[in-house]
């Protein structure tokens, strides 16, 4: 958690516009569409001609994280990335964002620094402005709210509401790590409130907890998707679990779907850390959530492009009947029920 020092700063020796003015002073513009950013009443970008998407996600401690575990620095990355990932399911590209604040009192001017640098991280990883936001005061702990804003070419953009049946079913990456990494980080946890002087050794858990910690958005797949200008029928990035995702994109577009167990793409680590939590793999990978990448469908037509990404695995098709099926390892049928996170 935060650091404990005599030498700490309260906010209330900064005030908010001291601390505006401290936590943004090295963030700088990129983006022509920037006109105007922090500093004034609000911004000002200029997009001409092309088409905006703007989005918004919160998260809330206790809730999305637990800052027992969680560096405050790769906190601010993982909001940042977490909205950044939902104009990448809409096929845009993110330009700028807006950062609001909720801290109580036991936080200090250091610990917001510390998570402002995981924001700039991001925007500097990504090519993005931070053009504003707000602060104020938390009874309860950290509320952290991003909002993206991004563009795309025009009529390029791409909802979730577009798949028709035939089309393929394609993932990007693979899933069920960031799951693990959270049990794993939750194990520690519980291992160090018996026993405080117990050092964790997570090095045979890397993989699935920098999934967990500090994940990435698939901007680099949208580049791929302009450059050879093809264009998904439907896309959602996976931030609830595959289960979920694919039953919003078939009853958007009022189809149904079969996928294939043994197709969906899912890690060696992961697979290694399900075993020792004695977890059934493929389970995990339909129902745990956060693993930031993205399923869409798309025309036959496109196949051999994406046989030839390596990021990506067809794992099933889109039909006209309104069933979502899986069909199992050995064969049978089974329907797919939304398992992934519930917000409520």
């Amino acid at each position: 958690m935060e650091k404990r020092s005599e030498n700490l700063t309260d906010l209330n020796q900064i005030g908010e516009f001291g601390l505006i003015d401290l936590i943004t002073k090295d963030f700088k513009i990129v983006n022509d569409s920037t006109e105007l950013s922090i500093g004034d009443d609000a911004a000002v970008l200029n997009y001409k001609n092309q088409k905006i998407i703007v989005t918004t996600d919160m998260l809330v401690e206790g809730v999305h994280f637990d800052l027992s575990y969680f560096p405050l620095k790769h906190l601010g990355y993982k909001a940042v990335i977490s909205s950044i990932s939902d104009i990448c399911a809409m096929c845009g590209t993110t330009k700028q964002i807006t950062v609001s604040i909720a801290v109580s009192n036991r936080f200090k001017l250091e610990s917001i620094q510390e998570l402002y640098s995981g924001i700039k991280y991001a925007c500097n990883r990504y090519n993005v402005d931070l053009i504003g936001g707000d602060t104020t005061s938390s009874l309860t702990g950290l509320v952290i709210s991003v909002s993206a804003i991004g563009c795309v070419s025009k009529s390029n953009y791409v909802t979730r509401s577009g798949s028709k049946p035939n089309d393929l079913i394609v993932v990007s990456g693979s899933l069920g790590g960031a799951y693990l990494g959270l049990q794993v980080l939750e194990r520690e946890k519980q291992v160090f409130l018996v026993n405080s002087n117990s050092k964790p050794d997570l090095s045979k858990y890397k993989y699935v907890v920098e999934r967990q910690l500090k994940p990435e958005a698939k901007s680099e797949i949208v580049e791929f998707f302009l450059e050879n200008k093809i264009r998904p029928s439907s896309m959602i990035d996976i931030s609830d679990g595959l289960s979920s995702e694919i039953i919003h994109l078939c009853k958007k577009s009022g189809n149904g779907c079969v996928i294939y167990e043994e197709k969906i793409p899912i890690s060696k680590e992961t697979v290694d850390t399900c075993e020792e939590f004695k977890l059934e793999a493929s389970t995990i990978a339909l129902s745990g959530g956060e693993d930031y990448e993205l399923l869409f469908t798309i025309d036959s037509k496109y196949l051999k492009n994406i046989e030839q990404h390596k990021e990506f695995s067809v794992i099933g098709y889109i039909t006209k009947e309104s069933n979502t099926n899986l069909i199992t390892k050995d064969g049978k049928t089974t329907p797919i029920s939304s398992m992934g996170w519930k917000s409520f």
